[in-house]
């Protein structure tokens, strides 16, 4: 299924024959505006994000280095593992019930990549160099005083915008707070940081003023899955065929010719370069431009739109009926979707504040006091996930036992952690059995934070 590029491209200006550069002609329509819409609703997010903050914490950031994640403003450290292994979950299975049902959506819709390629690099390209004839003429005509400054221009703020969207990148890994100290302190204290900025700046203007396409059409994993995803019930963009064909130039009369009038719209709006009447292809990443283009056309000459829609091959097939969607198994899938998120949901926002590991001593035995109590030695280790500040105190959650504290910490800073020791005690006549369960509750401004079991070992009572 190689890219279809009629009329639509031309060599790139190395000359190479491997590579044919996409002129996609500048887009317009219903669906582009609310495209447009969602693509602009996401960019002020994800510009918007890792500057917001909850309790003092970034509403996301993925600090791979140092291990720490702020989701919504909660801070996750490796102790959270669960969760993200139930968020990576929820991932791949959206991913696969997703594509089974609406195709490649994500891909024309929301993806980073073709955000900022059609919503802001493409609308530069049309502003400073025109539209897709105009710029393949600019390309295939002699050099020129003119050509060379739209070219220094257009490479100019493409540089200037991979620059700042490098900085938001790194803002999602860092934190902005680390970012500006970056900007604001001398080059030589972060060396490191510059570094990145530079190489994140340098591939985001490789990627978007010349792979481009190639990210969606051979690069991304996602686009490879889509072959193995789909199937007959799942919806795409797809031309209709059983009405559009015959094609052929427009005949007054002519009641044998399908409604397509081979006017090659479809093709010159497709950013990935595409005929979309040639079938289901793994470089459709379903960005509608060719059902706006198409329904522009049809509504020129009178035929009724959606030529070119959103169609399941079930629909399309002889004796299908184009239109009707098979909305129980995609009612199914989004419900399965929905009860995942709500489970994730629930484990992201319901775990504890504070993180604890409740050990006996290493090497230690229960002791016998002369009041006629019997202590065991515990560890504990704690780590203060809450983004602020607390005070904590160590208590029983069983009246008959004790807590007496061997070194007493009761602060933990922010982000920190404490190592603490202390003793559980016991009445030796209330013992019944050499080894028994036993709760412990960590308890801040009146609240159990957290309850941690372990066990305690003492000789029986035997009166």
């Amino acid at each position: 299924m190689g890219t279809v590029v009629d009329g639509n491209s031309a060599r790139t200006n190395s000359g190479k024959e491997n590579r044919q550069w996409i002129y996609a002609k500048k887009p317009s329509g219903k669906l582009y505006n609310y495209r447009q819409w969602v693509g602009y609703l996401l960019l002020l997010f994800l510009f918007a994000a890792p500057f917001i903050k909850i309790n003092g914490n970034p509403f996301l950031m993925f600090n791979i280095i140092e291990r720490k994640f702020s989701i919504f403003g909660s801070v996750f450290y490796p102790q959270d593992l669960h969760i993200f292994v139930f968020g990576m979950l929820i991932m791949m299975v959206g991913i696969v019930l997703f594509t089974a049902v609406y195709g490649r959506v994500w891909c024309g819709w929301t993806c980073p990549q073709t955000i900022f390629m059609e919503l802001i690099f493409r609308r530069i390209e049309y502003l400073i160099e025109g539209d897709w004839i105009q710029q393949r003429k600019l390309n295939e005509g002699p050099d020129s005083d003119a050509r060379a400054w739209k070219k220094v221009l257009k490479h100019t703020i493409f540089l200037v915008i991979s620059f700042f969207i490098s900085n938001i990148f790194l803002a999602y890994i860092i934190g902005v707070d680390a970012l500006l100290k970056i900007m604001t302190d001398p080059v030589d204290q972060h060396a490191i940081g510059f570094a990145s900025i530079i190489v994140f700046t340098l591939a985001f203007y490789g990627v978007f003023a010349y792979v481009r396409e190639i990210v969606c059409t051979a690069l991304c994993p996602y686009g490879r899955l889509q072959g193995v995803l789909l199937d007959e019930k799942s919806l795409t963009v797809a031309y209709d065929l059983n009405r559009g064909e015959p094609r052929g130039k427009l005949k007054k009369n002519d009641t044998e010719q399908g409604d397509c009038i081979d006017c090659k719209l479809c093709v010159h709006v497709c950013p990935t370069g595409i005929d979309i009447r040639n079938g289901t292809q793994l470089e459709c990443v379903n960005c509608t431009a060719c059902i706006d283009a198409c329904d522009t056309v049809m509504d020129k000459i009178g035929k009724p739109r959606r030529l070119i829609g959103f169609y399941s091959m079930d629909d399309l097939s002889e004796g299908g009926k184009t239109g009707k969607k098979n909305n129980k198994r995609a009612i199914a899938y989004s419900a399965i979707l929905v009860v995942l998120t709500v489970v994730f949901g629930f484990l992201l926002f319901s775990r504890s504040e504070i993180d604890g590991r409740l050990l006996r001593a290493t090497g230690s035995s229960y002791q016998l006091r002369e009041d006629g109590k019997v202590s065991n030695l515990y560890t504990l280790e704690l780590l203060n996930k809450s983004g602020k500040d607390i005070q904590f105190n160590i208590e029983s959650a069983e009246g008959r036992i004790g807590v007496q504290m061997v070194n007493k910490i009761h602060d933990l800073k922010k982000e920190g952690s404490a190592t603490l020791s202390f003793f559980l005690l016991m009445d030796k006549g209330e013992i019944e059995q050499y080894k028994q369960n036993v709760k412990v509750n960590i308890v801040s401004e009146g609240k159990v934070m957290e309850t941690l079991k372990t066990t305690f070992i003492a000789p029986p009572n035997k009166e």
